[in-house]
């Protein structure tokens, strides 16, 4: 019966023992993706900021600049690219809209970013674009991966249409989760005046011909957290010009936009319960039960062995039984 027991418990301690690296390695990069219908969005503010107005080109301080960015999932788009790319895809619709302390817009982005579901290395396909412009990224954009690594990354700037590294700065606690720093700062570039302009009439193209451009910078911040690839937090020192050209009269340049973004505090705390969250469930398949069915599988193994030692001993010997008395002859 105990040798029973022992091959029985020597049979789960294998199966365990082998589950182990299998849903570390196999199950894990299979199972771990973006869902394709996610959708999220987040509100980020800039306060005691320079904006341009455009009725008499003049930059003033005004208290507040919003910005609402949002990202959805387009499922269909993604599907068709699947077909041909032979892969899971992501494709992203986001929207970057800045608007003024009156509610006003002052300008927006929209963007079509696809990319694996798995790696988030940017997919090349139709309909990858910035402001309806096509561009073929290089790098992440919004999200860095799985398991992300403390070194520099490839970080895709929208307003540029060009790709840069963002640094690793080092590790910090954010709100009682670790986060891996980075940083990107973007140099003085001139770049595409948006499609859709602030005053109604102006369009990039009218803008264009008085030879006025337009140029950015910026430092982008990102407090990401490693297991999940989940930026908690970010931050940009954001400035715009605009330079040259008739419209600005006889001044070489005038501010834009000026002001230090940053994510609204109802914003943070959803975030980094969102990221603890989703961490957990990373956690479960790349660490937890990875090492609990090893520790399991071991176990059984001791245990196996151990019944195995006990059946293999001698047996206790047989009681002597008594002898029959014989009989006595008269």
């Amino acid at each position: 019966m105990r040798r029973k027991a022992s091959l029985i418990l020597l049979a789960f301690a294998v199966f365990f023992a082998a589950l182990s690296p299998l849903l570390r390695w196999y199950a894990f990069p299979r199972l771990a993706k973006i869902p394709a219908n996610q959708y999220q969005d987040m509100v980020l503010e800039a306060k005691d900021a320079t904006l341009l107005d455009y009725g008499t080109m003049q930059a003033k301080k005004v208290p507040k600049v919003t910005i609402v960015q949002t990202l959805k999932g387009n499922v269909e788009a993604s599907d068709r690219i699947e077909r041909t790319a032979g892969r899971d895809v992501v494709v992203w619709d986001s929207l970057s809209y800045v608007q003024g302390p009156d509610g006003k817009m002052v300008s927006k982005l929209p963007e079509r970013y696809i990319f694996d579901a798995h790696s988030q290395d940017p997919v090349h396909a139709t309909g990858e674009s910035v402001d309806g412009d096509p561009v073929t990224r290089e790098g992440i954009e919004f999200k860095w991966p799985f398991h992300t690594e403390k070194r520099d990354y490839e970080y895709f700037d929208a307003q540029t249409r060009t790709s840069a590294p963002i640094h690793y700065k080092g590790t910090q606690t954010f709100r009682g989760v670790k986060v891996y720093y980075f940083e990107q700062t973007i140099p003085w570039t001139k770049v595409k005046f948006p499609k859709v302009m602030p005053v109604q009439g102006i369009t990039a193209e009218s803008v264009a011909k008085t030879g006025t451009t337009r140029w950015y910078t910026t430092v982008r911040k990102f407090w990401v957290e490693p297991v999940t690839g989940a930026p908690v937090y970010g931050e940009e020192i954001h400035k715009e010009e605009l330079r040259g050209g008739t419209l600005l009269g006889d001044r070489d340049e005038v501010t834009a936009f000026a002001g230090h973004v940053k994510m609204r505090e109802d914003y943070i705390k959803h975030t980094v319960a969102l990221v603890k969250s989703n961490r957990t469930l990373i956690l479960l398949l790349t660490s937890y039960l990875p090492w609990g069915f090893l520790i399991l599988g071991a176990a059984l193994l001791s245990l196996s062995l151990y019944l195995e030692a006990r059946s293999r001993r001698p047996g206790d010997p047989a009681p002597t039984e008594a002898a029959e008395p014989e009989p006595v002859n008269a």
